[in-house]
């Protein structure tokens, strides 16, 4: 279910520190170290799959918490009125932690194209 070397497992573990600001059964979440905008949370999954449309194949019931989970954080950060929700899947698209993971981006403008 786990990844002894992956950083996200080890925060879910609770053996690396993070700054929580959610938790459910299924997901967690916690401000990124290197924030983008004012809000940047991560929302994570508890179970290890190395990205979310990986995830979602094998266990919908975690992807679903993550989403769930990150429509909380938004309204708890009081950005639900608009807000970017980023989910980089693969090395091609600068994901970096191999761990599911979704990032809430809120609290500023944004532009479009993103990248």
């Amino acid at each position: 279910m786990n990844n002894p070397d992956c950083l996200f497992c080890g925060i879910v573990a609770g053996e690396v520190p993070s700054e929580k600001v959610a938790e459910t059964d299924l997901a967690m979440a916690f401000r990124d170290i290197n924030p983008q905008a004012p809000t940047h949370v991560l929302v994570i999954p508890k179970r290890h799959s190395p990205t979310l449309t990986e995830l979602a194949g094998a266990h919908p019931d975690a992807a679903v918490g993550v989403l769930t989970l990150a429509h909380q954080v938004a309204t708890d950060e009081g950005v639900a009125g608009g807000y970017r929700l980023v989910c980089n899947n693969g090395a091609r698209a600068q994901q970096s932690v191999f761990h599911a993971h979704a990032h809430v981006l809120g609290g500023r403008d944004f532009a479009w194209p993103p990248g």
